[in-house]
C-alpha cells in the first residue's frame, strides 16, 4: 500500500473536503465526494487509508440469525483485521433499512488503532458512538441489526460508498462536510496543492469579509497573485 509522507499526512488534518474536491476536478476526478454520508460528530476530523467491506442484500437462508460467527463472517474478520491509521468504508448501497454496524464494533475498531469509520448505510447505537472519540460518518440512525438487510461478502476489494468508487488504500478525508476519497497514487500532489489553495483563499476570504471586490480577486489575477506573494514573503520574515 501507498503511503504518505509524516508532513503530507499531517496536512490532510488541515484541508478542506471542498479544497480537495477542487483540486481533484483540476487533474480530471469529478466523482469523489460522497453523496448522503455526513458526520455523526461536530468539528469532525477524519484521515486514513480505506479498509473496504463490502455488503450485498440479506437472504433469509443465509442471514436468519443475531448471533455472528466471528472467525468466518466477513464483516467480524474485517474488524479484526483492520490496522492502524486505516478507516473501514463499508459499501452499504446506500441502504438504511437497517444497521450497517454498531457501538460495540465501532469499539473494537478503535482499540485496534483505526481512524475511523464510514458507510453509505445506517448505524445503530448511534447516542453511544456520537459519546466515543472516533470518527464516524453515515447515512442515517437505524436500531435493527445488519444481518436483516445486508450480507457482508468480503473485505479489502473495490467498492462503492456514497457513489463513489474506492479502492483499499485511497486516501478517506472527511470534515463537517463530508467525506472525499483520493486515489492514492496522486495522494502526494493533491494535498501540497490543496494546503497552498487554503492559505491563498484564507487571504482572499479576509480581503472579501472587509469589502473588496470579487473582481480579479476570486479568481486572482496576476496583480492579486503578486500581492498574495508579498503578503507570504513578509509572514515568513515575522
Amino acid at each position: 500500500m501507498e503511503t504518505l509522507s509524516v508532513d503530507t499526512f499531517k496536512k490532510l488534518r488541515e484541508v478542506s473536503t471542498a479544497s480537495l474536491t477542487s483540486e481533484l476536478l483540476k487533474l480530471g476526478y469529478r466523482n469523489t465526494f460522497m453523496k448522503g454520508v455526513h458526520p455523526l460528530h461536530t468539528n469532525s476530523r477524519l484521515v486514513g487509508y480505506a479498509f473496504t467491506l463490502r455488503y450485498i442484500p440479506a437472504r433469509e437462508d443465509l442471514d436468519f440469525q443475531v448471533e455472528y460467527d466471528n472467525l468466518k463472517n466477513p464483516q467480524r474478520v474485517a474488524v479484526e483485521t483492520i490496522g492502524e491509521n486505516e478507516v473501514l468504508v463499508i459499501d452499504s448501497r446506500g441502504d438504511i433499512s437497517a444497521a450497517s454496524l454498531g457501538h460495540i464494533l465501532c469499539t473494537r475498531l478503535k482499540c485496534r488503532g483505526a481512524a475511523g469509520l464510514v458507510t453509505d448505510g445506517a448505524l445503530r447505537d448511534t447516542p453511544a458512538i456520537r459519546n466515543m472519540d472516533f470518527p464516524t460518518y453515515a447515512q442515517a440512525a437505524h436500531g435493527t441489526t445488519s444481518s436483516v438487510v445486508h450480507h457482508p461478502v468480503d473485505f479489502q476489494i473495490p467498492i462503492a460508498c456514497g457513489g463513489v468508487m474506492v479502492q483499499p488504500g485511497d486516501l478517506i478525508v472527511g470534515d463537517d462536510e463530508g467525506v472525499v476519497v483520493i486515489p492514492a497514487h496522486v495522494a502526494e500532489e493533491v494535498v501540497n496543492r490543496c494546503h497552498e489553495r487554503d492559505l491563498l483563499e484564507g487571504w482572499i476570504q479576509e480581503k472579501v469579509a472587509s469589502g473588496a471586490s470579487i473582481r480579479g480577486l476570486y479568481p486572482p489575477d496576476e496583480s492579486t497573485l503578486a500581492e498574495y506573494k508579498a503578503w507570504r514573503d513578509s509572514q515568513a520574515r515575522s
